[in-house]
């Protein structure tokens, strides 16, 4: 695990040069990122041309629906957003099931779009809103065990992969602006992910040295595993008890120029 955690962490610098200018814009006058939160409120509530609300699979809060398989918006990165909008209207990214819909979605809607909605959902009041892990299993769904996904969580396991500490911070707060927060992210939303980065559906991970780290991460996970640590970081609590930080993710927003 050691060896594991030290690739990945060295892998940090590079990967900040790469996140950060993936789907911005900077202003020729300022240098910085421009975005229009109120203009994302608008698109985000009422929609835009044959755009619907975002908030009609959202949620009103940008708290994803596990019913859906929706993710969570509200305060995980605005680059991290950006970027997956911008790679759903290139085709970067291409989603199955009901997520199938965000390319058309992310097509009619312009950069600066992407950018005003982002900055919107990453700046909305943080609410503490866990998957409610007994009503999914109760429904069907295969739910794991949290413990065992704390322990994969932050320790990894030796010899097989480093813990989601090593790159999303202390149960998976986030890293603004290199990754995003996962921490409290729908589970369903979670599994589905981790499955698809294993099975090589989705693969719009940042690449270093050749390697793309979240399916080289997902490749050596069970089902099991994943299962588990979906269990541990859908109902995980941001603050890090060992230093009562709260993580707010607006690194970047704090650098924006507001139009």
């Amino acid at each position: 695990m050691r060896k594991s955690t030290s690739m990945l962490s060295s892998w940090l610098t590079l990967i900040a040069a790469v996140v950060l200018v993936s789907g911005t814009s900077a202003s020729a006058d300022t240098g910085k990122i421009t975005a229009n939160p109120a203009n994302g409120k608008i698109i985000f509530n009422e929609g835009k041309g044959d755009v619907p609300a975002c908030m009609s699979c959202h949620g009103e809060n940008a708290l994803g629906n596990d019913d859906m398989g929706s993710p969570r918006l509200a305060n995980i990165g605005y680059v991290y957003l950006v970027k997956q909008l911008s790679d759903f209207a290139a085709d970067r990214r291409v989603p199955s099931g009901m997520g199938m819909v965000m390319n058309g979605f992310a097509k009619e809607l312009s950069e600066q779009d992407h950018r005003d909605v982002a900055a919107f959902v990453d700046s909305l009041p943080r609410k503490f809103e866990p998957s409610d892990l007994k009503v999914l299993k109760e429904d069907g769904h295969e739910v794991g065990k949290t413990y065992l996904g704390k322990l994969l969580a932050h320790s990894g396991v030796e010899g097989k992969v480093a813990s989601c500490y090593s790159c999303h911070g202390f149960n998976g707060r986030g890293a603004d602006p290199m990754f995003p927060a996962i921490g409290n992210q729908k589970y369903v939303y979670l599994v589905n992910q981790l499955k698809s980065w294993r099975d090589g559906t989705r693969s719009n991970d940042p690449v270093v040295g050749g390697v793309n780290m979240m399916q080289a991460v997902a490749k050596t996970l069970t089902d099991d595993d994943i299962y588990n640590v979906a269990a541990y970081l859908s109902s995980a609590p941001p603050v890090n008890v060992r230093d009562g930080v709260l993580i707010d993710n607006q690194t970047v927003l704090k650098e924006i120029v507001v139009r």
